[in-house]
């Protein structure tokens, strides 16, 4: 009986058709990054704007830019904690850190962009990338834990030192936050009478792990205005003073963020395309 008229036939061709094709190996040499969430996807190209468009930021694009080329030349170097106020670069200028020291030789160092589902797959993550002859910085962008999430906070704490699960030695990690403890702070750690000193110290433990801990401010009108300057003059975009103000003002904020939407809505009006920053 032919599998055309065999019923077991067709079914066992029909579950076979819903099995998920072979995913192929990750080659963790090729690519300048990758993305992992719970599996690695290779991204062929790491999309930053060129460093010197990062203005009113000069201090902490020192910092990063250094210690990013130390690891991609094998040298000692930290793990990162960008923290502050929204908008100001902090992911945008990790990626143009790790593309700039990709100039080099790309096959030097890889950025690997853990999504925040998938923290609980890092010690896999690290068990593979320790076995692999290539430095690799590992971003997670935008970190917070809830008000009584302790696992969290400790998982980090084990990965940066001191756990048996620790990130191996050629990965560093970089992790952006709005808060610089990441961890939620309250007034009411201040007045417990069970030693609220204890409480304090132990949120903050958690940034103090981190060898390089870097803050980012708001930034000024002269700053904002500087950022629109560099990107219009890359791009061959007319502006105007009075104009980007009045952005800024309707937007309630001065950040990179809000001078590139600025510079994203001249480059529509003039008919031109962007690349992200």
């Amino acid at each position: 009986m032919s599998s055309e008229t065999d019923p077991l036939a067709r079914i066992a061709d029909a579950l076979a058709r819903l099995i998920p094709a072979p995913v192929a190996p990750v080659d963790w040499h090729a690519e300048p990054a990758y993305v992992w969430d719970q599996a690695a996807r290779p991204v062929t190209r790491i999309i930053a704007p060129p460093l010197a468009l990062l203005k009113g930021i000069d201090a902490q694009k020192a910092d990063v830019t250094a210690n990013v080329a130390r690891l991609a030349a094998g040298h000692a170097a930290h793990d990162m904690l960008l923290w502050g106020a929204r908008g100001m670069g902090k992911s945008a200028l990790l990626r143009a850190s790790v593309a700039a020291a990709q100039e080099a030789d790309v096959s030097r160092l890889a950025l690997v962009q853990v999504a925040p589902e998938a923290l609980a797959s890092l010690n896999r993550l690290f068990a593979i990338l320790g076995a692999v002859d290539r430095r690799f910085l590992v971003f997670i962008d935008d970190l917070g834990f809830e008000d009584g999430d302790s696992t969290g906070p400790r998982a980090l704490r084990s990965w940066l030192e001191g756990g048996v699960e620790a990130r191996p030695g050629n990965v560093r990690l970089a992790i952006t936050s709005n808060r610089r403890a990441i961890v939620p702070r309250h007034l009411s750690e201040q007045d417990d009478p069970i030693n609220p000193r204890d409480a304090v110290d132990d949120r903050l433990a958690l940034a103090d792990r981190f060898g390089l801990s870097i803050g980012f401010h708001n930034c000024s009108q002269d700053d904002y205005l500087a950022i629109i300057s560099g990107y219009c003059s890359a791009h061959n975009l007319d502006w105007a003073e009075a104009d980007a103000l009045e952005w800024s003002k309707r937007r309630g904020a001065r950040s990179g963020r809000v001078a590139w939407q600025f510079v994203t809505e001249l480059a529509g009006r003039a008919g031109r395309a962007l690349d992200a920053p």
